[in-house]
């Protein structure tokens, strides 16, 4: 099981924002900006390039929860940013899809 299976299964804390059949939201343990949120699918798919065309609707859905929950936590007005790490060079450390949703501050671009 990965790190977010455990959060998801509630084997391991974590300070949760949202949740629904098919997803979870918690706050990041290291945030790089005052809004950070992970919005994680319960059913596991690795990475972004491993998904298949039978998860379309969930990422569909993950999406439409990300711009959701930007709203929710304040930022959705001011402006938030979403990303979705892949592989070592991506930045990626946990093997789970999963959606960073980073606001709070004025976030510069290029990122890293």
């Amino acid at each position: 099981m990965t790190l977010f299976e455990k959060i998801i299964t509630r084997e391991i804390p974590a300070d949760i924002v949202f949740e629904d059949d098919q997803c979870l939201a918690f706050r990041d343990i290291n945030p790089q900006a005052p809004i950070h949120v992970l919005l994680v699918p319960k059913r596991p798919i690795p990475r972004l390039g491993a998904a298949a065309p039978a998860d379309h609707a969930l990422l569909g859905h993950l999406l439409i929860k990300a711009g959701e929950l930007a709203g929710m936590l304040g930022v959705g007005e001011s402006g938030f940013r979403v990303v979705i790490n892949h592989g070592p060079d991506g930045g990626e450390t946990v093997p789970h899809l999963h959606l960073h949703i980073l606001g709070g501050r004025p976030l510069a671009w290029p990122p890293g």
